[in-house]
């Protein structure tokens, strides 16, 4: 991984930040909890589709990886809700 990549994926892991196509906005992490259902909804499809393409991950890596913290606490978010 050259320089270039390490410091993209630092940053975004240190702002724990997801800009949102869907929702049409920047969405810190701590934001998940507090998200009404259907806004989580759509950051669940966003960043699954994001998640699901391979070539995602060398097109850019840190928005790759922070995607997949936000699917998966969105995830852990809605079966506690469901529960």
């Amino acid at each position: 991984m050259d320089y270039t990549r390490k410091r993209e994926v630092s940053k975004q892991l240190r702002e724990k930040w997801f800009k949102s196509h869907l929702l049409d906005r920047e969405i810190e992490l701590r934001e998940l909890y507090e998200m009404p259902q259907h806004e989580l909804d759509l950051l669940m499809a966003e960043t699954a589709e994001l998640r699901s393409d391979s070539g995602n991950r060398e097109r850019n890596l840190g928005k790759f990886c922070t995607a997949g913290y936000f699917l998966e606490l969105a995830r852990i978010i809605d079966k506690r809700r469901d529960e």
